[in-house]
């Protein structure tokens, strides 16, 4: 394994003090980099993810380029799905597509089992060469949670409102059920594969589950999170939690065995601290802001900065993803003036 010269970001996700403030970002690799968009003229992400050598140098390229603290693996919350049985096609402009969504109990049933190994070998691969000789901070590994997966099998793509997910959740709890213990399963033996190949940490992305309320999440969704993690907090890493909209959710995540809640932008800090949230946080620029004026987007990261130090346990850390519009130059500076901010 490769040594880690800069720690900081896995210290502040125990919530210890550290010497400056941990920054990085979601899609960091890819997206917005030059380099990246002439890879992608001539393969696809599934391509890039399924060579491990390129995978690793656009999972890499961010950290060299911005200076971040962490890398996070190069793919998406749907490569597992083909292992057991799902035919994903990431189409560009819309996203994931799934010709055969999920209806029926049976359509649940026949859904197979991941053996990380043997089905995605590339993944394991990448980790391996980022980790042994190529990084000198911690690499992220990641995985989608079960009801943002559920939607795309169910919906048949990404969806506003999430009407037939809900229905088949409401209407078939039997089918509902049966297919949170199935992604269940498949995350968990995905995420353990990826800890025992080299991540130092893992974020589990719900980004969709704000669609619930909390009624419905504590009786269809917080079963199953807690059993993922329960299980992943004996691998003893980092284990970071993120959704979108989910503000509302908060208590609930802050009840489950993680280490770090990722806020998006609908929320501040000290509100979150206000509200009796005790775990390091992660966030929470809206991207969008990325696009204003230097010293509005300085203004508004000081204000986040300031509360996020507040008390110990802090990640700076966008409220959602990079965009392709944001500047490389943006984000080098940004991370320059995160790591430099006196607190």
């Amino acid at each position: 394994m490769s040594t880690l010269l800069n720690d900081t970001f896995l210290r502040a996700a125990r919530g210890e003090v550290t010497d400056h403030i941990p920054v990085w970002y979601m899609r960091q690799a890819g997206r917005s980099q030059p380099e990246y968009r002439k890879l992608k003229e001539k393969y696809s992400l599934f391509e890039i993810t399924h060579q491990p050598e390129l995978c690793a140098y656009v999972t890499r390229l961010p950290v060299e380029q911005y200076g971040v603290d962490a890398a996070i693996l190069y793919k998406d919350i749907m490569t597992p799905l083909p292992a057991i049985g799902v035919d994903v096609e990431i189409k560009a402009g819309i996203g994931p597509v799934i010709d055969q969504p999920i209806r029926t109990y049976k359509d649940v049933e026949n859904l197979g089992e991941i053996d990380p190994e043997n089905d995605v070998p590339y993944v394991l691969d990448t980790i391996r060469l980022l980790t042994t000789d190529q990084l000198t901070v911690p690499l992220i590994g990641f995985a989608g949670a079960p009801f943002t997966l559920a939607s795309y099998m169910i919906e048949g793509g990404p969806s506003k409102n999430y009407h037939k997910t809900k229905a088949f959740m409401y209407a078939e709890p039997d089918s509902w059920f049966l297919l949170m213990e199935k992604l269940a399963n498949m995350t968990i033996d995905y995420v353990k594969a990826q800890i025992r190949a080299g991540v130092s940490a893992i974020q589990i992305f719900d980004s969709w589950v704000g669609a619930l309320n909390v009624q419905d999440y504590q009786k269809f969704i917080k079963p199953t999170m807690n059993r993922i993690f329960s299980e992943l907090r004996e691998e003893n890493i980092p284990l970071i939690i993120f959704g979108v909209g989910a503000s509302h959710l908060l208590h609930e995540w802050n009840d489950l065995p993680v280490d770090v809640i990722g806020l998006d932008w609908r929320m501040e800090i000290k509100d979150a601290r206000a509200k009796g949230i005790t775990k390091t946080l992660q966030g929470n620029l809206d991207p969008s802001l990325l696009l204003a004026p230097w010293e509005v987007i300085e203004e508004r990261v000081s204000a986040i900065l300031k509360q996020g130090v507040a008390q110990p346990g802090y990640i700076f850390n966008l409220g959602h993803g990079i965009f392709p519009e944001i500047k490389p130059e943006t984000l080098q500076r940004l991370t320059n003036y995160i790591h430099e901010f006196e607190y």
